[in-house]
């Protein structure tokens, strides 16, 4: 756990008061190396002067938006991102998750709550659990790394977000049979994953797009309706 308190956190927020105040309650858990902006412009600048291991992202910026911005650090980084903010609609979460940000937090928030789910997305992230060199698979034409995280087809190459490598490595260990929504949802949420079937969907359609020709009509993530999803792999593969 010292190992991720040592991480670098970049606190993205207009107004001061916030940020001083998620920069004061991060201190006392621990964190040491955290960094402020208060726009897109200076959150671009600090980023990419002191890169850091995980950005946490206001949507209403003087500049610009979070969403903007986060689509901007995803064509340099698949840095973990939390978006913060008084957001709170459907649209704007599902948008938020679909650009590859982590988890997504409404203001008002509990202190507690940012701290526990910044902390869950960092072990994930940066402290995978002790295991074998992980698998390295072809579905068709797609080459899949799960040490990397990397989907390769042909020339293109695809970096799969934290989320999206938790979900297919989950799908891989249980290849050609149905995992549950519910079963998704705890390997990459953890066990306080109720309410996240939409967020879910999301994150599959994501994947598809990554590993499928035509993610309209998938071949190897499939949807079993009421239940789950399933990725077939040829076992010669």
């Amino acid at each position: 756990m010292d190992d991720i308190k040592n991480k670098k956190l970049l606190i993205v927020d207009d107004e001061d008061e916030i940020r001083n105040m998620v920069d004061g309650f991060l201190r006392k858990e621990g964190f040491g190396r955290i960094y402020q902006a208060s726009s897109c412009t200076e959150a671009l600048e600090v980023f990419h002067a002191v890169k850091p291991d995980l950005a946490i992202l206001d949507i209403m910026l003087p500049d610009g938006d979070g969403f903007s911005l986060l689509s901007s650090l995803r064509q340099t980084s698949n840095v973990p991102v939390l978006f913060l903010t008084a957001r709170g609609e459907d649209e704007d979460r599902l948008l938020g998750l679909g650009l590859g940000a982590d988890d997504y937090i409404i203001k008002p928030f509990l202190p507690r709550e940012l701290v526990l789910r910044l902390s869950a997305i960092m072990r994930r992230v940066y402290l995978p659990p002790k295991q074998e060199q992980r698998p390295v698979f072809q579905l068709g034409n797609y080459n899949i790394d799960f040490e990397s995280g990397i989907v390769q087809n042909g020339k293109n190459e695809y970096h799969l977000t934290a989320k999206e490598h938790a979900l297919l490595f989950k799908l891989y260990e249980n290849r050609n049979r149905i995992v549950t929504s519910d079963a998704l949802c705890q390997a990459a949420w953890g066990d306080d994953y109720y309410g996240y079937e939409n967020t879910l969907m999301v994150h599959i359609r994501r994947i598809r797009e990554k590993i499928e020709a035509n993610p309209s009509k998938p071949e190897y993530l499939l949807t079993i309706r009421g239940l789950g999803y399933k990725l077939m792999v040829k076992e010669k593969e």
